[in-house]
């Protein structure tokens, strides 16, 4: 037990570090004096002390982590750090359960933005502002998940980030170089939080508004202040914003930095995602546009546009942000908007989904299949735009891919047999694991997630880490070979 010690401590850490960033929530509801302020304060008490007794109980056991430390300590964090996340609601609101808290925490920190509350309109600002800056704190931790602890785990999907960084990271241990980038890649998130803010507010927002849905649009995440979601607003300005914001997040942040950085936008040229994800969404506007004006679901060309263009982004950068209850499209076009969300993110954004990089690479795959079966003999080599993909990554590459299919029926079936319906089972493990939010049916954006049973939200919050953690790195800790090391 002791050789987990080290973990114990580092975790520790970070949940005092989670305690001390509650103290924003509890500085605006003492500020406003909005009556959720002795929430934030037990909150952060039991949150403070119960990392600070971990911290004791493993400093004693210094030593490096390594790679299966990697492994544990950061499931642990994204399976522990919601239970922390929940306290506030609960203290403020009392006849919340656990299991509906820890749903509400595990789906901000994980950006995916599926609730269980109703009343948002009423609710303190302070309560608003947490939900959604655990989508602007879990959003940031993808991406430095992404580009500075997956490299050195091994699992495929940012092997092949280049940036200014060394390749494929071995080390048990961040190098400066890693770390330098991942302050880079905050500073930009910062400085595009603050400018998603003040547009919202300029396009009409009131002040808290804007703030709350700057944090929810830059991490993604598709929490709101209101019940109808961005249709409360009924502002194509504020849409339009929300378009942008969206775009820019959902591009790998790695290319914001070097453009940033290098002060040309050059790197947008030569990132291979960006003409894919532009291209799919562009194909997307068009074609259901004119295929629900042809079937009748719309009259007026402008207003259908309108609707597919700001839902159609919404579900690919997995926001989830809603204007209209897309579920009253035909069955085909909810379920094409929903596909989205499962790939059109690009890696190192913090949409979620298996990311465009891996689609690209498995079409890749797959063309390569179809002219080696015409030309047995033809070398045809796998590029990412100038990049030859090694064997490792694109096995990494099908072995997640596969592994995400198999996750999204088990967990259909599984909900299934607890007597939900298959399109509100499959819809709510394809949004939940993709981090999307809204699904079809009784989840989708006139709806939430609070019709649902106990064990089904449990699944449902299993599904949310699970996406978020790019799957293998919480299923390698809850292998028993993980635990006989």
């Amino acid at each position: 037990m002791q050789a987990y010690f080290p973990v114990l401590g580092v975790l520790g850490m970070m949940l005092m570090l989670f305690g001390l960033v509650m103290g924003f929530p509890l500085a605006v509801s003492f500020a406003l004096d909005d009556g959720a302020t002795q929430a934030y304060d037990l909150a952060i008490l039991a949150t403070f002390v119960t990392g600070l007794a971990m911290w004791l109980g493993g400093r004693r056991a210094r030593r490096d982590l390594r790679v299966s430390d990697g492994f544990l300590l950061v499931a642990a964090t994204w399976l522990i750090t919601p239970v922390f996340g929940a306290l506030p609601l609960m203290f403020y609101l009392p006849e919340l359960s656990f299991t509906d808290a820890y749903f509400e925490a595990a789906s901000g920190l994980t950006t995916t933005g599926a609730t269980v509350l109703t009343g948002l309109d009423a609710m303190p600002v302070s309560i608003n502002l947490w939900r959604c800056f655990m989508h602007w704190v879990g959003g940031m931790g993808v991406i430095v998940l992404m580009v500075a602890v997956l490299p050195l785990l091994g699992i495929g999907g940012r092997q092949i980030f280049r940036a200014e960084t060394p390749g494929p990271m071995k080390e048990s241990s961040l190098t400066p170089r890693i770390a330098e980038t991942a302050k880079g890649l905050w500073g930009v998130y910062v400085v595009l939080t603050v400018a998603c803010g003040i547009a919202l507010w300029q396009a009409g927002m009131a002040p808290w508004d804007a703030v709350i849905h700057a944090f929810s649009i830059m991490g993604l995440g598709g929490f709101s202040t209101r019940d109808a979601s961005l249709g409360a607003f009924a502002s194509v300005p504020i849409e339009t914003v929300t378009i942008v914001f969206a775009l820019l997040s959902g591009i790998n942040y790695a290319t914001h930095y070097l453009a940033l950085v290098h002060r040309t936008p050059r790197p947008y040229g030569q990132d291979p995602e960006l003409r894919w994800f532009f291209g799919v969404l562009a194909v997307t506007v068009v074609f259901l546009t004119v295929y629900l004006l042809e079937g009748g679901a719309y009259q007026d060309g402008a207003l259908a546009f309108r609707h597919v263009s700001f839902h159609a982004v919404s579900l690919a950068t997995s926001l989830g942000l809603a204007t209209y209850d897309y579920t009253l499209w035909p069955m085909f076009a909810q379920v094409w908007i929903l596909f989205l969300s499962s790939f059109a993110a690009c890696s190192g954004s913090t949409g979620g989904g298996i990311k465009m990089m891996r689609a690209i690479i498995l079409y890749k795959q797959v063309h390569r299949e179809i002219v080696r079966s015409l030309h047995p003999s033809a070398v045809v080599p796998l590029r990412l735009g100038r990049q030859r993909v090694s064997d490792n990554v694109l096995h990494a590459v099908l072995a997640f891919s596969f592994m995400y299919m198999v996750s999204i029926v088990s967990l259909t079936l599984i909900l299934a047999a607890s007597g939900l319906d298959l399109v509100t089972a499959f819809s709510g493990v394809v949004a939940c694991i993709n981090n999307a939010g809204p699904g079809l049916a009784a989840l989708g954006p006139a709806g939430n997630y609070q019709g649902l049973g106990d064990f089904q939200t449990w699944v449902m919050s299993f599904a949310m880490i699970l996406g978020r953690l790019e799957i293998f790195t919480l299923l390698v800790v809850l292998t028993p070979a993980f635990w006989r090391r």
